[in-house]
């Protein structure tokens, strides 16, 4: 049986061959699977509900043979948001590495965890700065892997081939992720517990701050997760690992959505209900931390600008891409 990520029912986890039993003798429970898998045994093949990992075949199915058999729906228990943030993250803490910015949604999960960590980025960079900062004053384990800017040519190279939208924000957070998946995979972790997903949740972009209708710009971005689940794990997978996102639970997801989307937003900050959660288990300047994204955090952005400008596209970074791009496919 090929398996990737891990499955549950009703809270227990199942071990491969108790997975295996139950696609093989047909087993209605199925139908409840939780977790985040792909598998396939024979002519059967299942996702779990959101796809997080990838498969050969659609979210939430069990097939055989290439026809469905039934969805797969499980049972989400109505926690609180911190009960459920705590559980995820506790139900992935088995084994893995934990991907740490520094900021909000990584530290929690690094936090709960207790993993070791890793930060990439360039040499002085925010992120791996604000790692340090943050495995020091949560008593973290961490590796800072400093990306070396004549590497970035050969990331780009690597991820353009496996991310569906070559777009120079999608290839410059592509790289980045590029050097975390290297390090795990080189260093035998095949799980990589990310905070993937939380922004998308609890309204952590600036568009929220700005006003709008944050009901509709949920639904929205919420839409965008599965393009950005295929670029993040298409990377990870160049390293035989995968991207484990606690935000992405679907009991998680179920507090969120009972919150008031008017409720995201206070003084210039999203993700307020998720800061009030991480209040509680890190310190508050932690907690309160302003989001960076990760293209900038890492300077990987700003290298990538730079590189584009060295190779004569002074002001179209697409340019760029698409000549790594064909240069990689000898066109």
């Amino acid at each position: 049986m090929m398996l990737r990520g891990w499955a549950e029912l009703g809270g227990r986890r199942l071990t491969r061959a108790g997975l295996e039993e139950m696609v093989r003798g047909e087993d209605p429970r199925v139908a409840r699977l939780g977790g985040e898998f792909a598998l396939e045994v024979d002519g059967w093949r299942a996702r779990d509900h959101l796809g997080i990992i990838p498969g050969a075949c659609p979210p939430g199915v069990l097939q055989r043979d290439g026809e469905t058999v039934l969805r797969i729906e499980p049972e989400v228990r109505d926690l609180s948001l911190e009960e459920a943030v705590l559980e995820a993250v506790r139900r992935r803490a088995d084994e893995g590495v934990v991907a740490l910015s520094g900021g909000v949604d990584s530290a929690l999960i690094a936090a709960l965890a207790q993993r070791p960590c890793v930060a990439v980025g360039l040499e002085e960079s925010h992120d791996l700065e604000r790692a340090r900062y943050v495995a020091e004053a949560l008593d973290l384990e961490l590796t800072t892997v400093e990306i070396p800017p004549d590497r970035l040519p050969e990331a780009l190279g690597a991820v353009l081939p496996v991310i569906p939208e070559r777009t120079p924000v999608n290839a410059s957070i592509a790289a980045t992720l590029y050097f975390v998946a290297e390090w795990a995979g080189t260093h035998g972790y095949e799980r990589i517990l990310a905070g993937q997903g939380a922004d998308e949740v609890f309204g952590g972009y600036a568009r929220y701050v700005d006003g709008g209708d944050a009901a509709s710009m949920l639904v929205s971005d919420f839409a965008s997760l599965p393009a950005q689940g295929a670029r993040d794990q298409g990377v990870a997978g160049l390293f035989g690992s995968y991207l484990s996102m606690p935000y992405l639970d679907l009991a998680v997801l179920r507090a969120a959505r009972a919150l008031p989307p008017s409720s995201l937003v206070r003084d210039g900050l999203g993700k307020q209900p998720l800061r009030a959660v991480a209040a509680a288990h890190i310190p508050a300047d932690i907690a309160g931390y302003p989001k960076k994204a990760m293209q900038y955090g890492s300077g990987i952005w700003r290298e990538l600008r730079r590189l584009s400008r060295h190779n004569g596209y002074k002001n179209a970074v697409q340019g760029y891409l698409i000549t790594l791009e064909r240069n990689e496919h000898g066109r």
